[in-house]
């Protein structure tokens, strides 16, 4: 089956699926021949809610084998293995699934096409409560216990409930009516298109011409050219083109998916044999060896070397390597880079988490006011420490060059409090706002959102509906009454 029919079968599949037709989605989904991660953890979620655990399983079990990074399968089986009983097996898929979240407090499927926020303290809470059927009560309590590390402010009552209780709690499950969904992208071009019309007859010499079709050339320029002269020059264009030559399907929000003959733009290639390009006003991550550097010249020569058959399979995935988002020069994209010789990457750990870049060796001075800038708070109510405990407190005192060897590869992670509560500001969206940049936050008219920082004068970062972005302050409005 092409990937054109795949992408027409799935699409059919969740639309029955949205009109709750749970047997005919599932019948389209089991007639699709290679089906990718997400298509199989689609009908691992249909078998659950037909409750035949054994065939959730085994879907489970060939997303995972498709995909051994997709942190939700592993979730989705270890809740197939609880419900059959199984908790050693339970126990070891959530242990999985907080293994792939790698230190992470949430993972966001929204740009996989999945409108689902897997959250480490539900993966940890889960974990315990396998723990718990084990008999194994002290390993339960830990799992607990470091789930309360991360823990975010709408789940913190999840975990207080579960250390409070005497009794066996109940799991978190996934909602089996939320399914992986195509690119909306790829799925509007299926449509076919007429991207010539109908033609029409602007001017002519012949009197009542209004003949649209093939006909012997009639004269309309006496001593006119007799081909159209090529362009002299080309338009200036960000980036060195690049063809692709093999489908890369994302991983995390800030991959690109592309697929072959996708003309991309390259803005940096890294070490690491990854390149940060732009495609469709789209921006993000693409393996380079994925990619064919394309020469563009004159119209006579432009569309030499553009079809190219594809009778290799795709090259291994390179490994990522210290890739940290920072801010663009401009304060409008945020692009992945690597720290430069010359500077740290600090990573900030506090109520959300960021990132500041400082000159190595910088005094303290200079990092606190980093900080302090980011916050929007004065540095004396900010307080540094090494560690998540606040024993190693940084301060006006501390010899930098204790901290700065902790550093590693150029990154270092610090940890932030503030001795004065941070003023909460809230705002109302005045319009809609939608975008296809996996780190824009898309709200509708009306939508509460709560500032986390300033980018710069035109965008700010926030949540709202429980998603994480940045946005256009033109869009909203500051609500009155903001308190502390």
């Amino acid at each position: 089956m092409s990937y054109v029919d795949t992408l027409r079968q799935w699409d059919k599949a969740v639309t029955c699926a949205d009109r709750q037709e749970w047997s005919e989605a599932l019948r389209i989904f089991l007639s699709i021949q290679e089906p990718n991660s997400k298509i199989y953890f689609d009908i691992g979620c249909l078998h659950l809610l037909n409750q035949d655990l054994d065939d959730a399983e085994k879907a489970f079990d060939c997303s995972i084998r498709k995909d051994e990074h997709l942190a939700v399968a592993f979730f989705q089986r270890g809740m197939t293995f609880y419900k059959k009983k199984r908790y050693e097996e339970s126990s070891a898929d959530f242990q999985r699934a907080f293994k792939a979240l790698r230190g992470n407090q949430l993972i966001d499927y929204k740009a996989l096409g999945l409108r689902y926020i897997l959250y480490a303290c539900e993966v940890l809470h889960n974990l315990a409560l396998a723990e718990a059927k084990l008999g194994s009560w002290e390993k339960a309590q830990e799992n607990l216990v470091k789930a309360l590390d991360y823990k975010t402010d709408a789940k913190l009552s999840l975990i207080d409930r579960a250390l409070q209780s005497t009794l066996l709690f109940k799991p978190v499950e996934f909602p089996l009516k939320m399914l992986f969904r195509p690119n909306k992208h790829y799925v509007a071009e299926l449509e076919k298109k007429d991207y010539l019309g109908k033609a029409k007859v602007v001017s002519s010499v012949v009197p009542q011409d209004e003949f649209s079709g093939f006909a012997p050339l009639q004269p309309q320029v006496e001593d006119g050219p007799t081909s159209p002269k090529e362009p002299e020059i080309l338009r200036a264009l960000q980036g060195e083109p690049h063809t692709v030559l093999f489908e890369f399907d994302p991983e995390t929000s800030d991959e690109l998916a592309v697929v072959p003959g996708n003309i991309v733009f390259v803005l940096q290639k890294g070490d690491d044999n990854w390149a940060y390009v732009v495609f469709n006003e789209r921006r993000g991550l693409v393996p380079y060896n994925y990619l064919e550097r394309l020469e563009i010249s004159l119209a006579s020569n432009q569309h030499k070397g553009l079809a190219r058959p594809l009778t290799q399979e795709p090259p291994t995935r390179p490994e990522r390597k210290g890739l940290t988002p920072v801010e663009s020069s401009s304060g409008r994209t945020l692009q992945v880079v690597q720290p430069t010789d010359s500077s740290y990457t600090v990573k900030i750990h506090f109520t959300f988490n960021f990132a500041v870049s400082v000159p190595r060796g910088s005094p303290y001075v200079v990092l606190i006011g980093k900080v302090s800038k980011k916050l929007n708070l004065p540095p004396t109510a900010i307080s540094l420490s090494c560690d998540a405990n606040g024993k190693s407190v940084i301060d006006a005192n501390t010899d930098m060059k204790d901290v700065w060897r902790r550093a590693s590869g150029g990154h270092i992670t610090l940890w932030c409090t503030t001795t004065e509560p941070q003023k909460e500001i809230h705002f109302v969206a005045l319009h809609s706002y939608k975008s296809s940049n996996p780190e824009d936050l898309n709200f509708q008219e009306g939508d509460m959102i709560k500032l986390l920082s300033r980018v710069n004068q035109d965008w700010f970062e926030g949540q709202s509906n429980g998603n994480t972005g940045i946005f256009p302050a033109a869009f909203v409005e500051e609500l009155p009454g903001n308190k502390l």
